[in-house]
């Protein structure tokens, strides 16, 4: 019985060594596998990362609000804010690594993508214009840490060829005219909003991963409308208007000028909207009369359908009293207009501006042009810091704020929007010939005393004050407000992987 026993205890020794061989060799085997999955994984991510950093580099330079945009660093680079970018015009942005010479990126990584979407050959037809990255400008050419790997961005326009899309229904996705947003859709129309622009990115690492990634992106604007030519946001306090024969409040949609496409003018608004019955009962009566023997008044000056002999045109916008409601929420709260945090319309629009300055002033650092509005904010944390007077000949264009008084006083006029909101005080002492041409919004949001916001508050309540002398008035424009208002955000409306062959 020991003799057939004997060696067993060998036997066990080795099946037991075998199968903890074969263990440590499945862990050695499961170990490499996990080391290569995350190993490809940490490149996948870092790849889409570098091309992603591509993309939100080139959107946020297409703002010219930022201060590394292109109309900033790249005059030329792309047309002028509201001018259509061509198909078959193509920018490109290049990144060249320490090594790499910028004339080189795009044939040492060539963009083949263009040709798959706009036709063989159509990228050498282009014209193509390059710039270099802000990754390549000091001060961050200095950091001690590389930046982002993308090679290059393209932005260009897009079509429904393009896209292979049918955008007008017309069941065929042949049209080669650019694309534009309205809001919800894209069209083939100039006048239905801005224009659609694609990004795409490409990146690689130096394993050799690559990544492209393309946005659809267009320029969204504040969400800002107006109700009339005129709006008085709350009850009011004084409201006087001129007795000269030249002073004009219209409602009708003047549509001449401003930098936006031709399109059907809005309905007619009232000439100045109120936000209560007794607020337009106020306005009424603000109306003095240009001759008291016998008692004679403009009415037909404060014009909206057509000219009014003895009721001239003044609604009430908001949603008291039997008020139309078409004051926009964002004009009908403290909170909305005027607010630190979460920031009100006025707090946005500071961020947004091209220039913020302290009052009280008497000029402004920059009137802008037909072709390139401005955006101005004028405020401060004292009494009188937001107040402005503008005198003498001056031609505005683009969206003024006013956290204080407005005194207008001259031959001044302003083409976009004219916001008086704070102390809510406009006055125009002119015997000059200016006009606004756009929209004005007046509101008093914040105390007298010490010029901080108005506090329990929850419906807007204004101390308006308006008055005046010899002006040629106000006329209400869509055309310019549209201008007027600042891009917040080049909105992404579509986001998606390019497989690369």
């Amino acid at each position: 019985m020991q003799r057939t026993e004997a060696g067993i205890a060998l036997l066990i020794s080795i099946f037991v060594l075998l199968l903890i061989s074969v263990v440590a060799i499945a862990l050695i085997v499961s170990s490499g596998t996990e080391s290569a999955l995350a190993g490809n994984y940490r490149s996948s991510t870092g790849v889409y990362y570098a091309a992603l950093s591509g993309l939100e580099e080139a959107r946020g330079r297409l703002l010219a609000k930022n201060p590394s945009s292109f109309s900033t660093t790249a005059g030329g680079f792309l047309p002028a804010p509201g001018t259509v970018l061509p198909i078959g015009s193509v920018a490109y942005v290049l990144n060249p690594g320490p090594t790499e010479a910028m004339g080189n990126i795009l044939t040492t990584y060539p963009d083949t993508e263009y040709d798959t979407e706009f036709g063989s050959g159509a990228l050498a037809s282009a014209a193509v214009t390059t710039t270099a990255s802000v990754w390549n400008r000091s001060p961050l050419n200095s950091l001690s840490v590389p930046g982002p790997l993308y090679k290059w961005v393209r932005i260009n326009a897009v079509s429904e060829q393009s896209l292979n899309l049918d955008v007008d229904a017309d069941t065929l996705a042949n049209s080669t005219t650019p694309l534009y947003y309205d809001g919800a859709h894209f069209s083939n129309s100039s006048s239905a909003g801005p224009q659609v622009l694609e990004i795409t990115s490409y990146a690689i690492l130096p394993n050799g991963s690559q990544k492209l990634l393309q946005y659809l992106a267009a320029p969204i604007g504040l969400d800002l409308s107006f109700p009339a030519a005129l709006t008085l946001d709350g009850p009011i306090h004084i409201f006087a208007s001129p007795t000269d024969s030249n002073f004009w409040i219209s409602g009708i949609d003047q549509q001449r000028g401003g930098n936006c496409p031709p399109a059907v003018a809005e309905s007619p608004k009232p000439a100045i909207g109120t936000t209560s019955n007794s607020g337009t009962n106020d306005v009424r009566t603000g109306i003095p009369p240009y001759s008291t023997s016998p008692n004679l008044y403009h009415y037909d000056h404060y014009v909206s359908i057509s000219p009014q002999p003895t009721n001239p045109s003044i609604g009430n916008v908001g949603t008291t009293g039997g008020g139309s409601g078409t004051l926009i929420p964002a004009f009908r709260t403290v909170t909305a207009l005027d607010n630190l945090s979460p920031p009100g319309v006025i707090q946005t629009i500071t961020g947004l501006a091209d220039h913020v300055i302290t009052g009280p002033a008497s000029s402004l650092p920059d009137y802008g042009s037909p072709t390139r509005m401005v955006t101005t904010v004028v405020g401060g944390s004292n009494v009188g810091d937001g107040d402005l007077t503008l005198t003498g000949a001056v031609d505005g264009y683009g969206l003024l704020v006013v956290t204080g008084k407005l005194q207008i006083d001259g031959s001044v006029s302003w083409h976009g929007i004219v916001l008086v909101v704070g102390q809510g005080r406009m006055s125009l002492a002119s015997h000059g010939t200016g006009e606004i041409i756009g929209a004005v919004l007046i509101a008093k949001t914040r105390q007298s005393s010490d010029n901080s916001l108005e506090a329990n508050f929850d419906d807007l309540t204004s101390d308006v004050i308006l008055t005046g002398d010899y002006n040629q008035g106000y006329w209400y424009n869509s055309c310019w407000i549209q201008a007027a208002l600042p891009p917040a955000t080049y909105k992404i409306l579509s986001f998606h992987e390019i497989s690369q062959p």
